[in-house]
C-alpha cells in the first residue's frame, strides 16, 4: 500500500494583487493634496475665503487653516479614519487585527487634535470623503460656508454693555468738578 503525503489545505490569497503591486498602490495613496481636499480647498477659494495648508504648528496639522474665522478643517478619508456609517468604510477581511487597529488609532488621534485645537480657541470642521460624492457635494459646500460665516459672525459680535441704573455716580463726578 502506497502512503499518500496530505497536504493542508491552502485557500487562495486574499489579496488579489501580488506583494510588489500591493507595495506600490499603497505608497501611491497620499496625505497631502487628495482630491476631496482639493474640491473643498478649490471651492472655498472660489467663495473668496483665504486659508493656510497643513499648518504644523497646530496639533494634528490640519489640512486647511483659516486664521481668520480661527477654524481648522480636516478633510477626511472615509476609510482611513473610520467613518462610522459609512458605506465606503469597509473594514478589510485580511489582516483584520492589524486594519482595526490602524483605524483606530487614527480614530484617537483624530479626536485628541480636535480636542487640543478646541482648548486653543479654535474652531473645527470635519469633511467626510462621502460628504463630497456629487450627489450630496455642492449642498455639503455650501453648508461648509454657512458654518464658516456663522462662526465669524459670532466671534466679531458686538458686545453691548449696560450703565449701571444709578445716576448717582455721574452727579458726583460733576459736582466734584464744580467745587474746584
Amino acid at each position: 500500500m502506497v502512503q499518500k503525503e496530505i497536504l493542508p489545505l491552502t485557500h487562495p490569497p486574499m489579496d488579489k494583487l501580488n506583494k510588489e503591486q500591493r507595495h506600490r498602490c499603497m505608497a501611491a495613496i497620499r496625505s497631502k493634496d487628495t482630491k476631496p481636499e482639493m474640491i473643498v480647498r478649490k471651492f472655498l477659494f472660489s467663495r473668496g475665503f483665504r486659508y493656510r495648508l497643513n499648518h504644523k504648528r497646530l496639533p494634528g496639522s490640519p489640512d486647511i487653516v483659516l486664521r481668520r474665522y480661527r477654524t481648522v478643517i480636516f478633510v477626511n478619508g472615509c476609510f482611513w479614519h473610520g467613518h462610522e456609517g459609512c458605506n465606503t468604510f469597509v473594514l478589510p477581511k485580511s489582516n483584520v487585527e492589524y486594519w482595526s487597529k490602524k483605524i483606530e488609532r487614527n480614530r484617537a488621534r483624530d479626536i485628541e487634535a480636535q480636542s487640543k485645537v478646541a482648548r486653543m480657541g479654535w474652531h473645527s470642521i470635519t469633511v467626510w470623503e462621502c460628504q463630497l460624492k456629487p450627489k450630496v457635494r455642492q449642498q455639503t459646500l455650501e453648508g461648509l460656508v454657512y458654518t464658516l460665516n456663522h462662526i465669524f459672525l459670532e466671534d466679531h459680535k458686538v458686545k453691548r454693555y449696560e450703565l449701571p441704573e444709578e445716576d448717582n455716580h455721574c452727579n458726583i463726578a460733576a459736582e466734584v468738578r464744580s467745587q474746584l
